[in-house]
C-alpha cells in the first residue's frame, strides 16, 4: 500500500468538529458515556458530549432503530470551504441532504461507501503540535505511583480519530485523497489504513478496516498518558464493560490503547501518546506486514473485535 501516484489534492481539511451515532437504547448510552468520563447534555432527544478540558461538543448520540453512524462533520479553514467543496464534488462525492436534526450550514456529501458528512468552515480541533509526555513533579517521593482511592478517573480530554469499516480499502483511500486533501501515513494490505491531515494532525486522524460493508468500528480519545489508559480500563469493568482490547501498545501510530466495547459492538479507545504528522512534513508512509499493522505488545486480540455489527443488524 503506497501513497497515491495521482495528483495531490490542493486542499484540504484539517479536523473533524464531530460525529454522530444512533444506538437502540438512549439511557443505557448514558451510563456507558458517563462512565467512560464525558460531560453529557441532553437537547432535543439526544446526547451531547463534552470533554472536561473543552466546551466543544464532539459527538453528538441519538436514539434510533440500530447502532449506525450518522454523519460525520468535518472543518476546513474558510478561504478553503468553496474550492474544497469543488474538489469534492471532481473526486466524486454526491451532494446529499443535511441529517434529520443537524445544522444545514456547510456542504453534505456522501463518499463512495453512502457515509454521509458535512463540509464547512470551523475551528481546528486537532492539535498544532505533539505535547511533551507527561512528568511527575520534582519533588522527592518515595512511590512512583498514587494510592487507588486517591486516583483520579480517566477523563477524555479531546477526540483523535475514528475508524470506519470500508468493502474497498483503496478506494476509501483514494478518496479522501482526492476530496478532502488527506495524507496516507501507514497501512497494511487489505486489513487496515491511517490518514491524516496535512495541516498537522495525530498520526491518523480517519482510519479504514478492511469489510464486507460500511460500518463504524471506534472512536478514539486522548489521555494524559498511559496510566489513564489502564485507569479506564479498570473504571469501565468496574462498571459492568468487560469485553473490549488492551492494554497494549500500537505499531502504527504508536499510541498506548485500550479499546471498550460498548453494548451495541463499537468502541470507545482511551489513547495516549500516539504519533504527530507536522503541517507540511512528509511522513515515511509504508505498507506494513499484518504482525505490525495492530500491535507491538499486549493481549491477543479478540475474536470478536472486527465484527461488524452494523452490518449484522442490517440484515435483520
Amino acid at each position: 500500500m503506497t501513497r497515491s501516484t495521482t495528483a495531490r489534492a490542493a486542499f484540504g481539511i484539517h479536523s473533524i468538529d464531530h460525529f454522530a451515532l444512533d444506538v437502540p437504547d438512549l439511557t443505557e448510552a448514558t451510563r456507558f458515556l458517563s462512565v467512560f468520563g464525558f460531560e453529557l447534555e441532553t437537547q432535543e432527544q439526544q446526547l451531547l458530549l463534552r470533554t472536561p478540558a473543552s466546551h466543544h461538543v464532539w459527538a453528538k448520540v441519538r436514539q434510533g432503530p440500530r447502532k449506525r453512524l450518522r454523519y460525520l462533520s468535518l472543518n476546513c479553514f474558510a478561504d478553503d470551504f468553496a474550492p474544497l467543496c469543488a474538489q469534492i464534488v471532481r473526486a466524486g462525492g454526491r451532494e446529499a441532504a443535511p441529517a434529520a436534526q443537524a445544522a444545514t450550514e456547510g456542504f453534505w456529501f456522501e463518499d463512495p461507501d453512502g457515509n454521509l458528512l458535512q463540509l464547512k468552515p470551523g475551528a481546528k480541533t486537532s492539535p498544532d503540535f505533539k505535547p511533551a509526555a507527561r512528568r511527575e513533579a520534582a519533588l522527592p517521593r518515595l512511590r512512583g505511583a498514587s494510592f487507588r482511592a486517591g486516583t483520579a478517573p480517566a477523563r477524555p480530554m479531546r477526540l483523535s480519530h475514528v475508524l470506519m469499516f470500508t468493502p474497498d480499502i483503496r478506494r476509501a483511500i483514494a478518496f479522501y485523497e482526492q476530496a478532502l486533501g488527506m495524507k496516507l501515513s501507514d497501512g497494511s494490505e487489505g486489513i487496515v489504513a491511517f490518514l491524516h491531515g496535512r495541516h498537522g494532525s495525530d498520526h491518523h486522524l480517519i482510519a479504514f478496516a478492511q469489510g464486507a460493508a460500511k460500518g463504524w468500528h471506534h472512536s478514539a480519545w486522548d489521555v494524559p498518558s498511559v496510566d489513564e489508559v489502564g485507569v479506564g480500563k479498570m473504571q469501565m469493568h468496574h462498571a459492568g464493560y468487560v469485553q473490549g482490547w488492551g492494554v497494549g501498545r500500537h505499531v502504527l501510530g504508536s499510541n498506548y490503547f485500550q479499546y471498550v466495547r460498548d453494548p451495541w459492538g463499537s468502541y470507545w479507545e482511551y489513547s495516549a501518546d500516539i504519533d504527530f504528522v507536522s503541517p507540511g512534513s512528509e511522513w515515511p508512509c509504508g505498507n506494513h506486514p499484518p504482525e505490525d499493522s495492530l500491535y507491538l505488545w499486549g493481549p491477543d486480540v479478540p475474536d470478536y473485535f472486527f465484527e461488524n455489527t452494523e452490518q449484522e443488524s442490517t440484515r435483520t
